[in-house]
């Protein structure tokens, strides 16, 4: 059995995926996911890879959190104040 950051890097490697997606299919809380995601950057990058982040994204106008560096959803748009927000997406390539 590969460990839940093995798991982590494979499924990135098919496939893009949230958060919430990640979770689903490994069986994880959502937040685990996130604790991951700066420990699997590296191991990514010790075999030539890298993750990426398709940054998230507010419903209501479109604002994309690009400058942001964690990899949770953010609470709520600097720009309209909603809190209609698209969770980032990771894939390693």
């Amino acid at each position: 059995m590969a460990t839940i950051r093995k798991q982590i890097i494979r499924l990135l490697e098919t496939q893009e995926c949230d958060a919430r997606m990640i979770s689903q299919c490994l069986k994880i809380r959502e937040k685990e996911v996130y604790e991951h995601m700066p420990h699997i950057t590296r191991s990514a990058a010790a075999i030539k890879k890298r993750l990426m982040i398709i940054p998230a994204e507010c419903n209501s106008c479109g604002y994309q959190f690009k400058d942001r560096t964690k990899a949770a959803t953010p609470g709520r748009c600097p720009k309209c104040k909603k809190e209609r927000i698209e969770p980032p997406r990771f894939k390693i390539r």
